[in-house]
């Protein structure tokens, strides 16, 4: 199958381990549920399917109602999650969301689905200031992930920005810089509520 039939299928990398937060970063609720269960219904709105990426401790406490790829602990960081969900469906195109994006909506998801182009390895959303791939905000072909086992064998760096900065990405930027921001510790939790009280 080639990446311009690629079905696109969603996943929520909720597998880590929070240690900064102190809590599991999936189970923060900023818009009334769980943030892994608010993005896997947003994804369920642009994607084809949608999985929760977990470790094999968490699978007890996932509703059986969600789709979940385990976590095969292969790699290190998130390309754990990626790659796991990659093997289970090779020839699915994945759109990646951390679960530490709290201010991320759907309009700025449809925005990243509209803009896709399959001609690249990766379509990715990059701040204006850093203009540095996000590839936690990203929709993977199934070529850059070949590709990212291929360089994961060699490389010194197992992150997916760097992989995704040496090769070719279309780099789309949101309306606001501010969607993009992470929350990995209590102080970024308690100002993303602040943006997001009414």
């Amino acid at each position: 199958m080639s990446s311009a039939t690629a079905p696109l299928y969603g996943l929520v990398l909720s597998g880590g381990r929070s240690t900064r937060m102190g809590t599991d970063k999936g189970l923060l609720e900023y818009h009334g549920v769980p943030q892994r269960e608010y993005f896997y219904n947003i994804l369920k709105k642009c994607c084809d399917r949608v999985f929760l990426s977990i470790r094999d401790d968490q699978e007890k406490e996932v509703d059986q109602k969600f789709n979940y790829i385990k976590d095969q602990n292969e790699y290190r960081g998130p390309f754990n999650g990626i790659l796991s969900a990659h093997k289970r469906f090779p020839n699915a195109a994945w759109l990646v969301l951390a679960c530490d994006l709290p201010l991320l909506e759907l309009s700025t998801i449809t925005q990243l689905v509209t803009e896709r182009d399959p001609n690249y390895i990766a379509t990715a959303f990059a701040t204006s200031k850093t203009r540095l791939p996000e590839p936690l905000i990203a929709i993977w072909e199934p070529k850059s992930l070949v590709k990212a086992l291929d360089y994961l064998r060699s490389a010194e760096s197992s992150g997916p920005r760097k992989y995704l900065m040496n090769s070719s990405v279309k780099i789309i930027h949101p309306v606001k810089d501010q969607v993009l921001c992470n929350a990995n510790s209590l102080e970024e939790y308690h100002f993303a509520k602040s943006k997001l009280k009414p």
